[in-house]
């Protein structure tokens, strides 16, 4: 059967969290599942648990570089070649999988660190049977017309804008 991209994005709450459920979805029907991460250092509560699924592998980059806007252009150079290192990675190890989760890769082709033109590359490309999730916020045109499911995540209201951080089990 032939795979399908999905695009889960906008400024609301959810884009990782349907992503995880598609994968938990995926590895209890017996799927090989790679969950790849740009952006997060991979030590929340949701990854703890996809670690622990027979047939998921969860990759993050070695080294994690925080929010984008905060970078110096020395460490912006630094996370675009890591975080490509990342994706090249990621597109090796695609053929082995029956689903390939890229959280934040629309973040991370709006923010230059991964070049959008080798994602779409990459997506052309694919194995026929392999299923792909992106999610991020504010695709560009080019990801949208790629994507065969698009879910927007629309923000209405949130607690972090009254000053409520983020809580372990529940944002992260």
């Amino acid at each position: 059967m032939k795979g399908l991209v999905h695009l889960y994005c906008g400024d609301g709450k959810g884009k990782s969290t349907a992503a995880v459920g598609l994968a938990v979805r995926a590895a209890g029907a017996g799927k090989r599942v790679l969950f790849v991460q740009f952006f997060k250092d991979g030590s929340s509560s949701e990854i703890a648990m996809l670690r622990q699924l027979p047939g998921v592998e969860v990759m993050v980059c070695p080294r994690h570089f925080g929010r984008f806007r905060n970078m110096s252009e020395e460490q912006r150079a630094e996370a675009k070649e890591a975080y490509g290192a990342l994706f090249a990675e990621a597109c090796r190890k695609a053929a082995e999988a029956d689903l390939l989760v890229l959280d934040e890769a629309v973040s991370a082709c709006g923010h230059g660190v991964v070049p959008e033109e080798a994602l779409l590359d990459f997506l052309r490309r694919r194995p026929e049977e392999l299923e792909v999730v992106l999610t991020g916020r504010q695709p560009s045109e080019g990801l949208y017309a790629a994507a065969d499911y698009i879910t927007k995540m629309e923000k209405l209201r949130h607690p972090f804008d009254v000053g409520v951080p983020a809580r372990k089990g529940i944002e992260f």
